[in-house]
């Protein structure tokens, strides 16, 4: 079994640059796919309280057999809980349906900017609290342009420490990124693959064929390359195991180059871009 390299973060905690998503994993199939994935040497499980699966994860979890520090889990704070107060019960209501007494990581999971009254720092400040009391070992943001960080920046005192970002060879989000190197902040990938949209791509594919791996092996392998951490999700056990199989074999830099190369900017965004979206979910 191929060992996951880990990243440390800037509070000093290590994340594992692999996990396993779970958005849009029913309630339902959470448990059995958790588990499956833990089987086969995923050790980072990334939800949400959006997800509704938080109870599935934290079954999952139990049934593998594994000892809760074994499992790295990242959890996210609805958009609808972005009072201070309502962020303090919904912490409490992931850590309940999760079955755990902390998370290893919690996110604001939109920044919100035209809601709230655009105040995402006061909701930041909340998070600090958290970590302060041991609720969740590291927190940090999803979504967060650039402007948004230097906000935090300036207005608060913790750094956070992940971004979790769509970033994709169709969308290198560059600028978002680039903040995110030169401030210490870890980036997570989320739709590393465009949702499917670049496993069909010319380049991908002849990459793919010479060095004798799946579109998406290769893709995600990109990811690693370029230090993201990563969550591909699925149901399926084949396919599971494929995603994890990525770390006995290397791009060259001029495959990189090729994949870096395909980005689209802001044509190539499968999902809301982070300033305009404003979706608060009806409460679980």
């Amino acid at each position: 079994m191929s060992e996951v390299p880990l990243i440390e973060l800037n509070d000093g905690n290590r994340i594992p640059q692999l996990g396993f998503g779970v958005f849009q994993i029913g309630p339902s199939k959470a448990p059995e796919a958790v588990q499956r994935a833990l089987e086969v040497g995923y050790r980072h499980i990334d939800t949400a309280e959006m997800y509704r699966n938080e109870a599935g994860v934290g079954e999952g979890i139990r049934a593998s057999g594994l000892g809760r520090d074994e499992v790295f889990v990242t959890s996210k704070l609805n958009n609808g809980f972005h009072e201070p107060d309502d962020a303090r019960r919904a912490i409490d209501g992931t850590l309940e349906e999760l079955g755990f007494d902390y998370v290893d990581l919690f996110l604001i999971h939109w920044p919100l900017p035209t809601l709230y009254d655009g105040d995402y720092p006061a909701t930041w400040r909340v998070m600090e609290e958290f970590r302060a009391d041991g609720r969740a070992r590291s927190i940090g943001v999803s979504n967060f342009q650039v402007d948004h960080l230097e906000r935090l920046a300036a207005e608060t005192g913790t750094v956070p420490a992940v971004n979790q970002i769509e970033v994709h060879p169709y969308l290198l989000n560059e600028e978002v990124s680039a903040y995110c190197a030169d401030h210490g902040i870890a980036v997570e990938a989320w739709s590393p693959i465009a949702q499917g949209h670049v496993l069909g791509d010319e380049t991908i594919a002849e990459v793919a064929g010479r060095v004798g791996r799946t579109p998406a092996q290769v893709v995600l392998r990109w990811h690693v390359q370029r230090g993201n951490v990563v969550f591909p999700k699925s149901v399926t056990p084949e396919r599971i195991e494929e995603n994890f199989a990525i770390f006995d074999f290397e791009l060259d830099d001029a495959d990189m180059e090729r994949i870096t190369g395909l980005d689209r900017g802001e044509d190539g965004r499968t999902g809301p871009h982070p300033n305009t979206f404003a979706m608060i979910p009806i409460e679980r």
